[in-house]
Protein backbone atom coordinates (compact mmCIF):
# COMPACT_ATOMS: atom_id res chain seq x y z
CA UNK A 1 0.00 0.00 0.00
CA UNK A 2 2.87 2.36 0.78
CA UNK A 3 4.54 1.67 -2.57
CA UNK A 4 1.29 2.26 -4.46
CA UNK A 5 0.79 5.50 -2.49
CA UNK A 6 4.19 6.69 -3.72
CA UNK A 7 3.29 5.84 -7.31
CA UNK A 8 0.17 7.99 -7.09
CA UNK A 9 1.97 10.81 -5.28
CA UNK A 10 4.69 11.06 -7.91
CA UNK A 11 2.24 10.84 -10.81
CA UNK A 12 0.11 13.58 -9.24
CA UNK A 13 3.20 15.74 -8.75
CA UNK A 14 3.78 15.54 -12.50
CA UNK A 15 0.09 16.12 -13.23
CA UNK A 16 -0.10 19.28 -11.13
CA UNK A 17 2.91 20.69 -13.00
CA UNK A 18 1.55 20.08 -16.50
CA UNK A 19 0.49 23.77 -16.64
CA UNK A 20 3.94 24.66 -15.29
CA UNK A 21 5.59 22.82 -18.18
CA UNK A 22 3.22 24.48 -20.63
CA UNK A 23 4.17 27.91 -19.33
CA UNK A 24 7.93 27.17 -19.03
CA UNK A 25 8.27 26.29 -22.71
CA UNK A 26 5.36 28.40 -24.03
CA UNK A 27 3.64 25.34 -25.51
CA UNK A 28 0.35 25.14 -27.34
CA UNK A 29 -2.03 22.23 -26.69
CA UNK A 30 -0.58 20.14 -29.53
CA UNK A 31 3.02 20.49 -28.33
CA UNK A 32 1.96 19.68 -24.79
CA UNK A 33 0.26 16.53 -26.10
CA UNK A 34 3.55 15.36 -27.64
CA UNK A 35 5.21 15.67 -24.24
CA UNK A 36 2.39 13.65 -22.67
CA UNK A 37 2.74 11.14 -25.51
CA UNK A 38 6.33 10.55 -24.44
CA UNK A 39 5.29 9.30 -20.99
CA UNK A 40 3.05 6.53 -22.31
CA UNK A 41 5.36 5.92 -25.29
CA UNK A 42 8.31 5.16 -23.02
CA UNK A 43 6.10 2.80 -21.04
CA UNK A 44 4.82 0.89 -24.05
CA UNK A 45 8.19 0.47 -25.76
CA UNK A 46 9.86 -1.02 -22.70
CA UNK A 47 7.03 -2.87 -20.95
CA UNK A 48 7.40 -6.35 -22.48
CA UNK A 49 11.14 -6.52 -21.87
CA UNK A 50 10.79 -5.10 -18.37
CA UNK A 51 7.97 -7.52 -17.51
CA UNK A 52 10.23 -10.47 -18.30
CA UNK A 53 12.85 -8.94 -16.03
CA UNK A 54 10.25 -8.52 -13.26
CA UNK A 55 9.33 -12.20 -13.66
CA UNK A 56 12.97 -13.25 -13.29
CA UNK A 57 13.91 -10.83 -10.51
CA UNK A 58 10.69 -11.19 -8.52
CA UNK A 59 8.27 -8.41 -7.70
CA UNK A 60 10.01 -7.50 -4.42
CA UNK A 61 13.41 -6.78 -5.95
CA UNK A 62 11.91 -5.28 -9.10
CA UNK A 63 9.69 -2.90 -7.10
CA UNK A 64 12.71 -1.62 -5.19
CA UNK A 65 14.93 -1.05 -8.23
CA UNK A 66 12.17 0.35 -10.44
CA UNK A 67 10.95 2.56 -7.60
CA UNK A 68 14.37 4.14 -7.21
CA UNK A 69 14.51 4.74 -10.98
CA UNK A 70 11.03 6.29 -10.86
CA UNK A 71 12.06 8.64 -8.05
CA UNK A 72 15.21 9.70 -9.89
CA UNK A 73 13.41 10.45 -13.14
CA UNK A 74 10.65 12.30 -11.27
CA UNK A 75 13.14 14.49 -9.43
CA UNK A 76 14.45 16.16 -12.62
CA UNK A 77 11.25 16.48 -14.66
CA UNK A 78 11.30 20.28 -14.45
CA UNK A 79 15.05 20.70 -14.84
CA UNK A 80 15.36 20.05 -18.55
CA UNK A 81 17.07 22.83 -20.54
CA UNK A 82 14.76 22.68 -23.55
CA UNK A 83 11.55 21.15 -24.88
CA UNK A 84 13.08 18.12 -26.61
CA UNK A 85 15.18 17.36 -23.56
CA UNK A 86 11.91 17.32 -21.61
CA UNK A 87 10.32 14.93 -24.13
CA UNK A 88 13.27 12.51 -23.88
CA UNK A 89 13.27 12.65 -20.08
CA UNK A 90 9.52 12.05 -19.95
CA UNK A 91 10.05 8.89 -22.01
CA UNK A 92 12.53 7.66 -19.39
CA UNK A 93 10.07 8.59 -16.66
CA UNK A 94 7.33 6.63 -18.46
CA UNK A 95 9.56 3.55 -18.77
CA UNK A 96 10.46 3.64 -15.07
CA UNK A 97 6.83 4.19 -14.10
CA UNK A 98 5.63 1.26 -16.23
CA UNK A 99 8.23 -1.13 -14.80
CA UNK A 100 7.33 -0.09 -11.27
CA UNK A 101 3.63 -0.48 -12.08
CA UNK A 102 4.06 -4.05 -13.35
CA UNK A 103 6.19 -5.00 -10.34
CA UNK A 104 3.90 -3.66 -7.63
CA UNK A 105 0.79 -5.07 -9.34
CA UNK A 106 2.41 -8.50 -9.62
CA UNK A 107 2.92 -8.29 -5.85
CA UNK A 108 -0.70 -7.15 -5.42
CA UNK A 109 -1.96 -10.12 -7.45
CA UNK A 110 0.07 -12.43 -5.20
CA UNK A 111 -1.46 -10.88 -2.08
CA UNK A 112 -5.02 -11.19 -3.40
CA UNK A 113 -4.39 -14.85 -4.18
CA UNK A 114 -3.07 -15.46 -0.66
CA UNK A 115 -6.05 -13.73 0.93
CA UNK A 116 -8.55 -15.59 -1.30
CA UNK A 117 -10.84 -12.57 -1.41
CA UNK A 118 -10.90 -9.28 -3.33
CA UNK A 119 -8.33 -6.79 -1.99
CA UNK A 120 -6.92 -5.40 -5.25
CA UNK A 121 -9.13 -2.31 -5.26
CA UNK A 122 -8.14 -1.40 -1.69
CA UNK A 123 -4.48 -1.69 -2.61
CA UNK A 124 -5.07 0.53 -5.63
CA UNK A 125 -6.95 2.92 -3.37
CA UNK A 126 -3.59 3.89 -1.96
CA UNK A 127 -2.47 4.94 -5.45
CA UNK A 128 -5.45 7.28 -5.56
CA UNK A 129 -4.82 8.44 -2.00
CA UNK A 130 -1.27 9.24 -3.08
CA UNK A 131 -2.66 11.13 -6.06
CA UNK A 132 -4.93 13.14 -3.79
CA UNK A 133 -2.08 13.94 -1.40
CA UNK A 134 0.27 14.82 -4.26
CA UNK A 135 -2.30 17.13 -5.82
CA UNK A 136 -3.07 18.88 -2.53
CA UNK A 137 0.60 19.36 -1.71
CA UNK A 138 1.26 20.59 -5.24
CA UNK A 139 -1.68 22.98 -5.12
CA UNK A 140 -0.55 24.42 -1.79
CA UNK A 141 3.00 24.73 -3.10
CA UNK A 142 1.80 26.63 -6.17
CA UNK A 143 -0.45 28.84 -4.04
CA UNK A 144 2.59 29.90 -2.00
CA UNK A 145 4.63 30.34 -5.20
CA UNK A 146 7.29 27.83 -4.20
CA UNK A 147 9.95 26.65 -6.64
CA UNK A 148 8.52 23.92 -8.93
CA UNK A 149 11.96 22.25 -9.17
CA UNK A 150 12.26 22.03 -5.39
CA UNK A 151 8.75 20.63 -5.18
CA UNK A 152 9.36 17.69 -7.52
CA UNK A 153 12.80 17.05 -6.01
CA UNK A 154 11.55 16.85 -2.43
CA UNK A 155 8.56 14.72 -3.47
CA UNK A 156 10.89 12.27 -5.22
CA UNK A 157 13.26 12.09 -2.26
CA UNK A 158 10.47 11.38 0.22
CA UNK A 159 8.97 8.66 -1.97
CA UNK A 160 12.38 7.04 -2.52
CA UNK A 161 12.81 6.65 1.25
CA UNK A 162 9.35 5.07 1.59
CA UNK A 163 9.99 2.68 -1.32
CA UNK A 164 13.32 1.50 0.10
CA UNK A 165 11.75 0.81 3.50
CA UNK A 166 8.48 -0.63 2.21
CA UNK A 167 10.04 -3.10 -0.24
CA UNK A 168 11.55 -5.02 2.68
CA UNK A 169 8.09 -6.19 3.80
CA UNK A 170 6.81 -7.58 0.49
CA UNK A 171 5.81 -11.24 0.08
CA UNK A 172 7.38 -13.93 -2.14
CA UNK A 173 5.71 -14.15 -5.54
CA UNK A 174 3.06 -16.78 -6.21
CA UNK A 175 4.50 -19.28 -8.66
CA UNK A 176 2.46 -20.64 -11.60
CA UNK A 177 0.50 -23.61 -10.30
CA UNK A 178 1.01 -22.73 -6.63
CA UNK A 179 -2.08 -23.09 -4.48
CA UNK A 180 -2.97 -20.23 -2.12
CA UNK A 181 -3.62 -20.95 1.55
CA UNK A 182 -7.23 -21.47 2.58
CA UNK A 183 -7.27 -18.77 5.27
CA UNK A 184 -6.95 -15.02 4.89
CA UNK A 185 -3.50 -14.59 6.39
CA UNK A 186 -1.13 -13.01 3.91
CA UNK A 187 1.98 -13.96 5.84
CA UNK A 188 1.30 -17.73 5.79
CA UNK A 189 3.32 -19.64 3.16
CA UNK A 190 1.30 -20.93 0.23
CA UNK A 191 0.48 -24.63 0.02
CA UNK A 192 2.10 -26.34 -2.98
CA UNK A 193 0.41 -28.73 -5.35
CA UNK A 194 1.33 -30.22 -8.68
CA UNK A 195 2.48 -27.34 -10.91
CA UNK A 196 0.31 -26.43 -13.85
CA UNK A 197 1.61 -27.82 -17.15
CA UNK A 198 3.73 -25.57 -19.31
CA UNK A 199 1.75 -23.61 -21.85
CA UNK A 200 1.96 -24.88 -25.41
CA UNK A 201 1.64 -22.47 -28.31
CA UNK A 202 -2.11 -22.95 -28.76
CA UNK A 203 -2.84 -22.47 -25.05
CA UNK A 204 -0.61 -19.40 -24.92
CA UNK A 205 -2.39 -17.85 -27.90
CA UNK A 206 -5.77 -18.50 -26.27
CA UNK A 207 -4.59 -17.00 -23.00
CA UNK A 208 -3.11 -13.99 -24.77
CA UNK A 209 -6.44 -13.37 -26.51
CA UNK A 210 -8.21 -13.32 -23.16
CA UNK A 211 -5.59 -11.02 -21.66
CA UNK A 212 -5.84 -8.78 -24.70
CA UNK A 213 -9.59 -8.54 -24.09
CA UNK A 214 -8.88 -7.39 -20.56
CA UNK A 215 -6.40 -4.94 -22.04
CA UNK A 216 -9.07 -3.49 -24.32
CA UNK A 217 -11.31 -2.69 -21.35
CA UNK A 218 -8.37 -1.26 -19.42
CA UNK A 219 -7.34 0.77 -22.49
CA UNK A 220 -10.76 2.38 -22.70
CA UNK A 221 -10.72 3.21 -19.01
CA UNK A 222 -7.25 4.70 -19.17
CA UNK A 223 -8.13 6.86 -22.16
CA UNK A 224 -10.51 8.72 -19.88
CA UNK A 225 -8.40 8.38 -16.72
CA UNK A 226 -5.29 9.67 -18.48
CA UNK A 227 -7.25 12.61 -19.85
CA UNK A 228 -8.50 13.43 -16.36
CA UNK A 229 -5.05 13.26 -14.82
CA UNK A 230 -3.29 15.29 -17.50
CA UNK A 231 -5.95 17.84 -18.43
CA UNK A 232 -7.89 18.48 -15.20
CA UNK A 233 -5.49 21.18 -13.98
CA UNK A 234 -5.47 22.81 -17.42
CA UNK A 235 -9.30 22.72 -17.52
CA UNK A 236 -9.57 24.27 -14.06
CA UNK A 237 -7.18 27.09 -14.94
CA UNK A 238 -8.15 27.90 -18.52
CA UNK A 239 -11.86 27.00 -18.78
CA UNK A 240 -13.16 27.40 -15.23
CA UNK A 241 -10.72 30.29 -14.57
CA UNK A 242 -9.75 28.85 -11.19
CA UNK A 243 -7.02 30.54 -9.19
CA UNK A 244 -4.35 29.39 -6.71
CA UNK A 245 -5.13 26.15 -4.91
CA UNK A 246 -8.33 25.69 -6.95
CA UNK A 247 -6.17 24.78 -9.96
CA UNK A 248 -5.05 21.58 -8.24
CA UNK A 249 -8.42 21.00 -6.53
CA UNK A 250 -9.99 19.34 -9.57
CA UNK A 251 -7.13 16.85 -9.79
CA UNK A 252 -7.35 16.28 -6.03
CA UNK A 253 -11.13 15.72 -6.23
CA UNK A 254 -10.69 13.21 -9.03
CA UNK A 255 -8.14 11.38 -6.88
CA UNK A 256 -10.49 11.48 -3.87
CA UNK A 257 -13.20 9.85 -5.98
CA UNK A 258 -10.75 7.23 -7.21
CA UNK A 259 -9.61 6.50 -3.65
CA UNK A 260 -13.15 6.28 -2.24
CA UNK A 261 -14.28 3.96 -5.03
CA UNK A 262 -11.29 1.69 -4.59
CA UNK A 263 -11.38 1.46 -0.81
CA UNK A 264 -15.07 0.63 -1.05
CA UNK A 265 -14.86 -1.45 -4.21
CA UNK A 266 -13.67 -4.81 -2.85
CA UNK A 267 -16.79 -5.74 -0.84
CA UNK A 268 -18.98 -4.55 -3.69
CA UNK A 269 -17.02 -6.68 -6.19
CA UNK A 270 -17.31 -9.65 -3.82
CA UNK A 271 -21.11 -9.32 -3.77
CA UNK A 272 -22.00 -8.31 -7.31
CA UNK A 273 -18.95 -9.21 -9.39
CA UNK A 274 -16.64 -7.08 -11.46
CA UNK A 275 -18.89 -6.84 -14.51
CA UNK A 276 -21.88 -5.31 -12.72
CA UNK A 277 -19.59 -3.08 -10.70
CA UNK A 278 -18.06 -1.66 -13.88
CA UNK A 279 -21.45 -1.19 -15.49
CA UNK A 280 -22.84 0.88 -12.60
CA UNK A 281 -19.68 2.89 -12.08
CA UNK A 282 -19.52 3.80 -15.78
CA UNK A 283 -22.75 5.78 -15.35
CA UNK A 284 -21.24 7.70 -12.44
CA UNK A 285 -18.24 8.65 -14.53
CA UNK A 286 -20.38 10.00 -17.36
CA UNK A 287 -22.55 11.99 -14.94
CA UNK A 288 -19.52 13.51 -13.23
CA UNK A 289 -17.76 14.67 -16.38
CA UNK A 290 -20.98 16.15 -17.77
CA UNK A 291 -21.47 18.09 -14.54
CA UNK A 292 -17.95 19.56 -14.81
CA UNK A 293 -18.46 20.43 -18.48
CA UNK A 294 -21.85 22.12 -18.19
CA UNK A 295 -21.50 23.87 -14.80
CA UNK A 296 -18.26 25.81 -15.10
CA UNK A 297 -17.90 26.98 -11.54
CA UNK A 298 -14.89 25.81 -9.49
CA UNK A 299 -16.95 23.97 -6.86
CA UNK A 300 -19.24 22.29 -9.40
CA UNK A 301 -16.28 21.20 -11.51
CA UNK A 302 -14.55 19.77 -8.44
CA UNK A 303 -17.67 17.75 -7.55
CA UNK A 304 -17.95 16.53 -11.12
CA UNK A 305 -14.35 15.36 -11.24
CA UNK A 306 -14.85 13.57 -7.91
CA UNK A 307 -17.79 11.62 -9.39
CA UNK A 308 -15.73 10.83 -12.48
CA UNK A 309 -12.98 9.42 -10.28
CA UNK A 310 -15.50 7.31 -8.37
CA UNK A 311 -16.81 5.91 -11.64
CA UNK A 312 -13.38 5.04 -13.05
CA UNK A 313 -11.93 3.75 -9.80
CA UNK A 314 -12.36 0.01 -10.26
CA UNK A 315 -11.55 -0.50 -13.92
CA UNK A 316 -7.83 -1.15 -13.46
CA UNK A 317 -8.10 -3.12 -10.17
CA UNK A 318 -10.62 -5.49 -11.76
CA UNK A 319 -8.41 -5.95 -14.83
CA UNK A 320 -5.23 -6.53 -12.81
CA UNK A 321 -6.98 -9.05 -10.55
CA UNK A 322 -8.52 -10.89 -13.49
CA UNK A 323 -5.18 -11.05 -15.33
CA UNK A 324 -3.40 -12.49 -12.30
CA UNK A 325 -6.15 -15.06 -11.76
CA UNK A 326 -6.22 -16.43 -15.31
CA UNK A 327 -2.40 -16.47 -15.39
CA UNK A 328 -2.09 -18.58 -12.25
CA UNK A 329 -4.73 -21.04 -13.41
CA UNK A 330 -3.01 -21.44 -16.80
CA UNK A 331 0.60 -21.65 -15.59
CA UNK A 332 1.87 -18.19 -16.59
CA UNK A 333 3.75 -15.84 -14.27
CA UNK A 334 1.53 -13.01 -12.99
CA UNK A 335 4.03 -10.36 -14.06
CA UNK A 336 4.00 -11.62 -17.66
CA UNK A 337 0.20 -11.73 -17.80
CA UNK A 338 -0.15 -8.31 -16.24
CA UNK A 339 2.30 -6.92 -18.80
CA UNK A 340 0.28 -8.37 -21.72
CA UNK A 341 -2.81 -6.62 -20.39
CA UNK A 342 -1.07 -3.47 -19.19
CA UNK A 343 0.88 -2.84 -22.39
CA UNK A 344 -2.37 -2.40 -24.27
CA UNK A 345 -3.85 -0.50 -21.35
CA UNK A 346 -0.99 1.98 -21.37
CA UNK A 347 -1.91 2.88 -24.92
CA UNK A 348 -4.92 4.50 -23.27
CA UNK A 349 -2.61 6.78 -21.33
CA UNK A 350 -0.94 7.62 -24.64
CA UNK A 351 -4.08 8.01 -26.72
CA UNK A 352 -6.18 9.78 -24.08
CA UNK A 353 -4.10 12.91 -23.46
CA UNK A 354 -3.03 13.15 -27.11
CA UNK A 355 -6.61 12.74 -28.37
CA UNK A 356 -7.86 15.34 -25.92
CA UNK A 357 -5.02 17.71 -26.84
CA UNK A 358 -5.61 17.34 -30.57
CA UNK A 359 -9.35 17.98 -30.29
CA UNK A 360 -8.76 20.83 -27.82
CA UNK A 361 -6.33 22.42 -30.27
CA UNK A 362 -8.80 22.10 -33.15
CA UNK A 363 -12.01 22.91 -31.26
CA UNK A 364 -11.81 23.45 -27.50
CA UNK A 365 -11.05 21.51 -24.31
CA UNK A 366 -14.66 20.98 -23.11
CA UNK A 367 -15.61 19.37 -26.43
CA UNK A 368 -12.50 17.20 -26.25
CA UNK A 369 -13.37 15.90 -22.78
CA UNK A 370 -16.92 15.21 -23.94
CA UNK A 371 -15.65 13.12 -26.85
CA UNK A 372 -13.51 11.12 -24.42
CA UNK A 373 -16.66 9.94 -22.62
CA UNK A 374 -17.52 7.76 -25.63
CA UNK A 375 -14.88 5.31 -24.37
CA UNK A 376 -16.94 4.54 -21.26
CA UNK A 377 -19.86 2.87 -23.05
CA UNK A 378 -18.00 -0.23 -24.35
CA UNK A 379 -16.75 -0.99 -20.81
CA UNK A 380 -20.32 -1.42 -19.57
CA UNK A 381 -21.31 -3.46 -22.64
CA UNK A 382 -18.29 -5.81 -22.94
CA UNK A 383 -17.41 -6.46 -19.28
CA UNK A 384 -19.99 -9.22 -18.53
CA UNK A 385 -18.73 -11.58 -21.23
CA UNK A 386 -15.02 -10.91 -20.77
CA UNK A 387 -15.05 -11.24 -16.99
CA UNK A 388 -17.16 -14.39 -16.79
CA UNK A 389 -15.63 -16.66 -14.12
CA UNK A 390 -12.83 -14.29 -13.09
CA UNK A 391 -14.65 -11.29 -11.64
CA UNK A 392 -13.67 -11.59 -8.01
CA UNK A 393 -16.46 -13.69 -6.50
CA UNK A 394 -15.34 -17.25 -7.10
CA UNK A 395 -12.80 -17.46 -4.32
CA UNK A 396 -14.52 -15.26 -1.77
CA UNK A 397 -15.09 -17.12 1.54
CA UNK A 398 -18.79 -17.62 2.23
Amino acid sequence: MALLFCSGFLYATWGVHVPTVKAMFDLNDASLSVAMFAVAGGAIVTMSRMARWVGRAGSQRASLHAGIALALTSAFLLSMPNYWGLVAWLALYGAANATYDVAVNAQAATLEARYRKPIMASLHGCFSLGGMAGALVGGAWLAHQGSPQWHVGLAALGCAVVIVIGARFMQPDMLPGEAPVANAQAGTPARKHTPAPLLDDAARRKLNRKLTGFGVLAFLGLVVEGAMYDWTAVYMREVVAAQGAWIGAGYAAFSVGMAAGRFGGDPVRARMGGARLLRVSSLLCVAGVLLALFWREPLAAVVGFALAGLGLSNVMPVMFAASGEVARSAGMASAEAIAVMARLAYLGLLVGPVLIGAIAHGVDLPVALGVGLLCIVPIAVLAPKMLAGVDGRADTPR
